[in-house]
């Protein structure tokens, strides 16, 4: 079987989907199925739509030959990748990892809503927003079969009207982080002193930065050598550096930009508590790397979060942007050496059940369907 994969990222960009490309391309040969893949970043010099154009003509001519073309997200790569799926009349498989009307609409065009409660209530919503929610809609209800990588993402996907029959879920798999360095190299390498609390990703209002920043201006009070490492670039850098150039925060919060794999490794490693303060997530990568690199967590009860784990058990989950809980949980953490340490065995044992050789075996079973039935 020939399988053509359509990423809007690749390596070495750092991102979920260029991890999982990587993954999918290391392991289908074993399964007799061979990889293509056409990066989006073949066309990002091109002008804003022509680019989309190019891409679109860039998918069609590498599926000459192809059985089927699986795009990773809805519009980018998605929509092109769907009209060369027309053209060439070649089945069209699509991966969702969020709502991407939604995301743009909350980073450019001012929605404020939690995406529960935008799915909920769709009226009032802007004409671009409206509009890019029509589009994933219509890539999402040409293709196949839609995966999910959450339940909780199957139901939002759900409410767009797809037929819940063609969605099918398979979680994310764990692609561990390899660390370089002790926790007390990196400590000393960076000129940190306990406690040192790491938070990671977009720089975007669904991460919640500005909440975690928030709690570490609290508990500077009671531990005044604390840290917050903040890996990731994004929209909203220059609001939190606002934020901590007010509060007199600069000796507190520190960002780091983007980093390598290993990079991030090395930060996680050094970290008391890694905060994941999110509005959603369909099945986080991030949480599960932190899993395996044994860091206590606290993060948020919402979307596929708590699929992946359970408050008590494996971390602590907290409802979204509340600072006296986000602070509870980290204090709680910091206090109880013992706490953190049964948190960290048994969340560590969590992930074994998400493993990547019965991730690719499900996505091999599903495929082999789709080429049977096509």
């Amino acid at each position: 079987m020939k399988l053509l994969i359509a990423t809007g990222l690749y390596t070495p960009d750092i991102g979920g989907p260029a991890t999982y490309t990587t993954l999918l391309e290391a392991d289908l040969p074993q399964h007799d199925v061979e990889v293509t893949v056409v990066p989006f970043t073949l066309v990002r010099r091109y002008p804003k739509l022509i680019r989309h154009v190019v891409y679109g003509w860039r998918v069609w001519q590498a599926a000459r030959s192809v059985d089927i073309i699986y795009a990773l997200d809805p519009i980018s790569v998605g929509l092109p990748a769907l009209f060369a799926a027309k053209l060439r009349r070649t089945p069209f498989l699509l991966r969702l990892g969020g709502d991407y009307a939604w995301e743009q609409g909350r980073i450019r065009f001012g929605v404020t809503q939690t995406l529960d409660g935008y799915v909920q209530n769709p009226t009032g919503r802007p004409l671009p927003v409206r509009l890019l929610a029509a589009l994933q809609t219509y890539v999402a209800r040409n293709a196949v079969t839609v995966i999910a990588p959450s339940q909780y993402l199957k139901r939002i996907i759900t409410q767009w009207g797809i037929d819940p029959a063609t969605i099918a879920v398979i979680y994310s798999t764990l692609v561990p982080l390899v660390s370089t360095q002790s926790a007390a190299d990196t400590r000393r390498a960076q000129s940190l002193e306990a406690p040192v609390l790491v938070t990671a990703g977009r720089l975007v209002p669904w991460k919640g930065m500005l909440a975690v920043i928030a709690v570490v201006r609290q508990l500077r009070h009671q531990y005044p050598t604390v840290t917050l490492l903040i890996v990731g670039d994004g929209p909203q850098l220059g609001e939190l550096q606002s934020y901590v150039a007010k509060h007199q925060l600069d000796q507190h919060v520190r960002f780091l930009g983007r980093q390598s794999k290993t990079e991030l490794a090395n930060t996680v490693k050094s970290a008391d508590v890694f905060i994941l303060n999110t509005a959603y997530e369909g099945l986080s990568h991030q949480l599960l790397e932190v899993m395996d690199l044994g860091v206590p967590i606290v993060t948020t009860n919402n979307g596929g979060n708590t699929e992946l784990l359970s408050d008590g058990v494996d971390s602590f989950l907290v409802p979204f942007n509340d600072q006296s809980a986000l602070q509870a949980a980290c204090e709680r953490l910091l206090q109880y050496p013992a706490t953190a340490a049964q948190l960290v065995q048994f969340a560590r044992a969590r992930t074994k059940d998400f493993s990547r050789q019965r991730a690719v075996e499900q996505f091999v079973t599903l495929i082999q369907r789709i080429h049977h039935e096509t």
